[in-house]
């Protein structure tokens, strides 16, 4: 597998992003860190509500701030092709669901292109609400990755992904009729 599911914006010029771009045009997991990150929600909605709109993969751009689009594939339902945009740089990935327990978890992983997996899992809180727990772990060059994190991506991406959710509670809330 190459680089070519990365892009960059033509209208966007950074050579630091270029430098990086280079390195990041690797043969996956060769000489790669995984950085990983867990977050969580609580949504005051039943399971059921919860569990129905998140597992429709192709709803996420309505509360993932980087995910341009997800379309299944209509040969095989557990396929999906991502695009993700954010900063000038453009992503794309095909993913293939690893596990479903309904109203529990999905878990996934990249098959192709941007190196990812992780899971979403969903607690019952018995009382009308529900907590959703995302873990998301991501490949990329490994002195890279050690530098990158410790600097400034980890903590961006937490807090997109942390944002995600504040926004898919909010995405279940108005689904509920109470937002």
């Amino acid at each position: 597998m190459t680089g070519d599911w990365v892009k960059v914006n033509p209208n966007y010029q950074s050579p630091i992003i270029n430098y990086q771009l280079s390195i990041i045009n690797y043969q996956t997991n060769l000489m790669a860190d995984w950085l990983e990150h867990s977050v969580q929600v609580e949504v005051e909605a039943p399971i059921e509500l919860v569990w129905g709109l998140w597992s429709d993969l192709e709803q996420m751009p309505n509360w993932m701030k980087w995910i341009d689009s997800v379309k299944i594939s209509p040969d095989d339902p557990e396929i999906s092709l991502w695009k993700l945009s954010t900063g000038g740089l453009e992503f794309t990935w095909k993913s293939r669901i690893l596990k479903t327990i309904s109203h529990q978890i999905i878990q996934w992983e990249s098959v192709d292109g941007l190196p990812n997996q992780g899971a979403i899992r969903f607690y019952d809180r018995h009382a009308g609400g529900s907590i959703v727990k995302m873990t998301i772990s991501y490949a990329i060059p490994g002195f890279l990755g050690k530098l990158m994190d410790n600097l400034f991506l980890g903590k961006v991406v937490e807090s997109t992904i942390q944002a995600d959710l504040e926004r898919f509670r909010e995405y279940a809330m108005n689904a509920k009729g109470d937002g």
